[in-house]
């Protein structure tokens, strides 16, 4: 599934919300304090995962996060889906890193035309906002230490 979207006027917290594939995303955000800084001028690129995506994690696993005494593990995790800068998936599809947020790399593969980071697919690319640009992606990736 390729969702192709014209240039919109929404932030990519209130672009990811209303997409509807992305309500554990945006409420993690919320969770975290981070929707302040993804509703500011960016431009960011996020690899959101999809609802599906938080679904397969092991059970409990997302209450947990979602304590406040976790915020700090939340945030550090949720940087790993941010990058700085808008791109597009073909760009990053010419990468075999991308730098995130939280300051470690992701491992970037192109299979088959398809664009994958950390070994989660991207299933809707290029999705615009107006200070950025998502990308849904398949699975919740864990960085390999906590901020």
């Amino acid at each position: 599934m390729n969702i192709q979207t014209s240039p919109s006027t929404l932030n990519v917290l209130d672009t990811a919300a209303a997409s509807g594939t992305f309500k554990t995303f945006s409420t993690a955000v919320e969770k975290a304090g981070m929707a302040e800084t993804l509703r500011g001028p960016g431009p960011f690129t996020v690899f959101a995962p999809t609802d599906a995506a938080f679904e397969q994690l092991p059970a409990g696993r997302l209450e947990t996060l979602f304590k406040p005494e976790n915020k700090a593990e939340l945030t550090s995790i949720l940087n790993y889906h941010v990058l700085s800068g808008r791109k597009s998936a073909e760009d990053i599809g010419k990468w075999d890193k991308a730098r995130t947020v939280n300051g470690q790399s992701a491992p970037v593969k192109l299979t088959d035309g398809k664009v994958s980071i950390d070994g989660a697919q991207v299933t809707s690319a290029d999705i615009e906002s107006s200070n950025g640009v998502i990308h849904g992606i398949d699975k919740v990736n864990m960085p390999s230490k906590v901020n």
